[in-house]
């Protein structure tokens, strides 16, 4: 089969070099891609949101199916672009349908569809600009700490936690009347603060059936001890210690079962991965929230403990046949430690030669952030600029190889963290 992966970063990286082992590829495109993913395909220069440039690439390259890596092409509807060209129709999309990205491109949307299927999360309200006063009353009816999100996409820095009601009456104001967030803040949805432990866990779905994949936990902050400023992603571990066969039974039984019952009855087109944010509250799991893709950096944690060929996988989710098939875990831990900019996730340089990568089989560097200069040498390009994942029989240990090969890596201004997995091993 030839294939095309949509993105630039390090899930697709990880996309990329997991899709490359298949019995069953003939060629593999990543667009646009990066230095990273070059080692395992052809990079095609073109945005994954320009779906008319994409069409005309999967015609000219006989492309069977696309693997959409981040949100905003499904969130824009390349599903739907696809299925609704008969030229095109035959291209097997791994990523739902505009309505289903809904999940992850509203919260509103996300909030109701919970509520109405009786998933457990948080308690909210919604507002938008006209509704701006009484989104202050009702502040004033919650307990410190806030919880208030931007409806839409915002690149995943549309979330802020204040602490006093001032810090919130400022937040709200910022997305609501100042447009910090442009039309992803049109509509801000408060939520009650859930204290408990974070963690993502991951199906891969046709609509009916799923197989699920490793959990992770991933970390945000820039800081050690969970300091400083939101970032995409510092680092991640696989698996979760606290996430035990009775706690998984319950996200089965309250969560993944009754959101695959809510899909169906919504008539909404489903096929990929579905993406659960939730927290540990009591031993019991909320949803935080859902992505309806991988994560990133927890895709370079989860994708190498998967034993299965991928494609064998999503050839079943796009036939409908994902029951006939069972998850392989392999029993090995991963850790993952990103490397970032100096500055990072402010402003930042890029354009650093990168010097000391290098590939082992259970020790990799996945792209992130990179690409060529005209020497040819890899060079930063990006706020995150490379995930190094370790496989090994304990995170500890796992993590221990991490930062080993940390130190042997090297570009100007790098920094990474140095405590990923603190909190919990």
């Amino acid at each position: 089969m030839n294939i095309l992966i949509l993105g630039s970063g390090g899930r697709e990286c990880t996309l990329a070099w997991k899709i490359s082992k298949s019995k069953m590829l003939s060629q593999l495109f990543i667009a646009p891609g990066n230095a990273g993913t070059s080692e395992y395909g052809i990079n095609i220069t073109i945005k994954e949101t320009d779906f008319q440039a994409i069409a005309k690439l999967c015609k000219d390259n006989k492309i069977e199916m696309i693997v959409v890596g981040p949100e905003q092409a499904l969130a824009d509807g390349i599903q739907d672009y696809f299925a609704h060209d008969t030229s095109l129709a035959h291209i097997a999309i791994i990523g739902p349908s505009q309505h289903g990205a809904k999940l992850e491109s509203s919260k509103e949307f996300a909030k109701k569809f919970m509520k109405k299927y009786d998933i457990p999360t948080a308690a909210y309200q919604s507002f938008d600009k006209t509704t701006y006063k009484e989104a202050l009353e009702f502040l004033k009816t919650m307990p410190a700490p806030y919880v208030i999100k931007a409806d839409g996409l915002a690149a995943g820095k549309g979330v802020v936690i204040p602490d006093t009601y001032e810090g919130a009456e400022k937040a709200l104001k910022e997305m609501l009347l100042d447009d910090t967030f442009g039309k992803a803040g049109n509509r801000v949805v408060i939520e009650e603060f859930l204290d408990g432990i974070e963690l993502s866990v991951f199906i891969l779905t046709d609509g009916k059936d799923y197989v699920l994949l490793p959990e992770a936990k991933d970390y945000k902050r820039i800081g050690e001890g969970n300091t400083g400023l939101n970032t995409g992603g510092m680092g991640s571990i696989s698996p979760v210690p606290f996430a035990n066969k009775e706690f998984m039974n319950k996200v089965i039984q309250h969560i993944i079962e009754p959101t695959l019952v809510g899909l169906q009855k919504e008539k909404i087109d489903y096929c990929g991965f579905l993406f659960l944010g939730l927290i540990k509250v009591n031993n019991n799991p909320y949803v935080i929230e859902y992505n309806v893709r991988l994560g990133d950096p927890e895709t370079e944690s989860v994708i190498p403990r998967v034993e299965n060929d991928l494609l064998e996988l999503f050839i079943a989710a796009k036939n409908k046949k994902l029951h006939q098939h069972q998850i392989r875990i392999s029993n090995k831990a991963a850790s993952t430690i990103v490397m970032v900019s100096g500055g990072y996730p402010e402003s930042f340089q890029k354009g650093f030669v990168i010097h000391g990568i290098t590939q082992e089989t259970d020790n990799m560097v996945f792209h992130a952030g990179t690409s060529r200069n005209e020497n040819n040498e890899i060079i930063s390009a990006g706020g995150r600029v490379l995930a190094i994942t370790s496989l090994a029989n304990s995170p500890q240990e796992a993590l221990k190889k991490c930062y080993a090969k940390a130190e042997k890596i090297s570009f100007n201004n790098f920094h990474y963290r140095k405590d990923i997995g603190f909190d919990i091993l």
